[in-house]
């Protein structure tokens, strides 16, 4: 009841206005959950330029660990395992965000896969899930008609998601779970998916090289990489840890570091280095008032991405190029 007011009072004609704006345009166990989560921490402070085997220097935006594991985010995930499926609890935002992430990576797919089998569009497709969890987005995905495999480090997670999936007959044989990290599954899966989602991972990874070249390997060429995560500006670090966490508490208090935080460009110019390239961002944005969120044109907070594994090798000349003319006709840009 006070959060609610408070968010009112102090938030709601900020995110009111929001709300107005238009769309962008489309341009493992306890030692085990140690071991998982640990990859997923993003460090900013110190860049660093690497030479690539293909002639293409590769901007870094965090210390190179080769490892996507983070310890300290495997203990914060480890004592929330339990709680994946409390729809007023802790990952409540988590629950709510499917209305947009479902929709977004459904369309997208459609765009790239066109309709396999009436009734269930993603039918055929196999979609990897980094970092599910407890299956929020894991099992949306399955309804589709999509095999999903969740990948989780956190290996009581993993428990979870495999519990609530076993209630849906539906699930049982489109939906499973594996407790590993990305990088021990790309070990085995060589272009092995359609899809790779990785939806509010990014911001806890340690290692985004490591990440980033691990899609790549288990994406089939002309595959799709799905991220949402947080910017880094001033207004996601107000709204994103002061409000959500410190005000509001609608997350846990200690959930995010802004040091980890990403912006569109600097994740962009990542991915372009390992082959990919952008296919779309939009905004997003959380109502505390009315628990929903919602597209909006900037990214100034949240944001989804939509990236393609490119068909064939990237050439030097052709990747440069198209990231120093990221606003010619057909591939606008907005990171306001």
């Amino acid at each position: 009841m006070y959060s609610k007011k408070l968010a009112r009072l102090a938030f709601g004609p900020l995110v009111e206005s929001a709300f107005k704006c238009p769309l962008t345009r489309n341009v493992s166990s306890r030692v085990t959950a140690v071991r998982s989560l640990c990859s997923w921490t993003v460090c900013l402070h110190h860049r660093q330029k690497n030479q690539l085997s293909n002639g293409l220097t590769r901007l870094n935006v965090r210390p190179v660990s080769q490892t996507t594991l983070d310890p300290a985010e495997a203990r914060k995930f480890q004592a929330k395992a339990s709680k994946w499926w409390d729809l007023q609890g802790e990952f409540a935002v988590l629950h709510s965000m499917n209305d947009l992430r479902v929709p977004f990576i459904r369309d997208n797919l459609l765009n790239v896969h066109g309709v396999r089998q009436l009734g269930k569009p993603r039918a055929g497709l196999r979609i990897l899930d980094v970092g599910c969890g407890g299956g929020v987005l894991s099992e949306p995905l399955g309804r589709l008609g999509a095999d999903v495999l969740g990948i989780d480090p956190v290996e009581d997670s993993v428990r979870t998601a495999e519990l609530h999936s076993s209630y849906d007959p539906d699930l049982r044989e489109r939906v499973g779970y594996q407790a590993c990290t990305l990088e021990e599954l790309a070990e085995e899966e060589v272009e092995g998916f359609h899809a790779v989602v990785a939806s509010e991972v990014v911001e806890h990874l340690a290692d985004l090289d490591t990440f980033a070249s691990c899609c790549q390997q288990v994406l089939k060429p002309g595959g799709s990489l799905f991220i949402t995560t947080l910017n880094k500006t001033n207004l996601s670090y107000v709204f994103g840890i002061v409000a959500a966490e410190q005000l509001l508490r609608i997350v846990p208090s200690g959930t995010h570091d802004w040091g980890k935080f990403i912006s569109p460009e600097d994740l962009e110019r990542l991915l372009e280095s390992f082959g990919f390239y952008v296919e779309a961002i939009r905004g997003m944005i959380y109502n505390p008032l009315t628990g929903a969120w919602s597209w909006q044109q900037s990214t100034a907070i949240n944001y989804a991405l939509h990236a393609i594994k490119r068909k064939e090798e990237p050439q030097p000349d052709r990747v440069w190029a198209e990231s120093e003319n990221l606003d010619e006709p057909g591939r606008a840009r907005s990171y306001s």
